[in-house]
């Protein structure tokens, strides 16, 4: 009888352990998946007295080797004021584990391709209108990557650095 009694204790805590290393399994496979980020696009704050917004991809999913499926990463800004701005240069750099490769402006042109930096201009942002980029995009590190934007331009309030995207 005591034999039984423990034989019974043994396979419930081998049962146990077993149990808790399938759920430590799961967790692992789930995050070894495509990547999904928090879709189509959200808006960044912007600062005080800035007329513009910018915009970038909130949902997408990588392949096996990094690069992001589909058509890549949009990155751009929204002009949310009545007046129409000049010379404007909306700008992305890599921060960290992030290469970029070819690009397609939208509302402009792109000025500068690097693996590291996309740059897109235009002459005249007009109101209501947008500027950005789409460009396929590889992330060395899926759960570690960062870009920053800058923006330059003239008839506005904007601080050049407009911040970061990432986690």
């Amino acid at each position: 009888m005591n034999r039984m009694r423990t034989s019974a204790a043994v396979l419930a805590t081998a049962g146990a352990i077993t149990a808790a290393q399938l759920g430590l399994a799961g967790a692992a496979s789930a995050a070894e998946g495509p990547k999904a980020a928090p879709s189509a696009s959200k808006v960044a704050p912007r600062s005080a007295g800035c007329p513009i917004d910018i915009v970038y991809t909130s949902r997408f999913y990588t392949n096996s080797n990094g690069w992001v499926t589909g058509n890549g990463l949009y990155f751009g800004l929204k002009n949310k004021s009545t007046k129409s701005f000049k010379k404007v240069t909306f700008t992305v750099t890599n921060v960290k584990n992030i290469r970029f490769g070819s690009a397609k402006a939208k509302g402009g042109k792109v000025t500068r391709k690097t693996s590291r930096t996309v740059s897109v201009h235009t002459k005249t942002l007009k109101k209501k209108a947008s500027l950005g980029v789409q460009v396929r995009t590889r992330l060395l590190n899926t759960r570690s990557y960062k870009v920053k934007f800058s923006v330059r331009g003239s008839g506005w309030n904007c601080a050049v650095n407009q911040g970061n995207w990432g986690s």
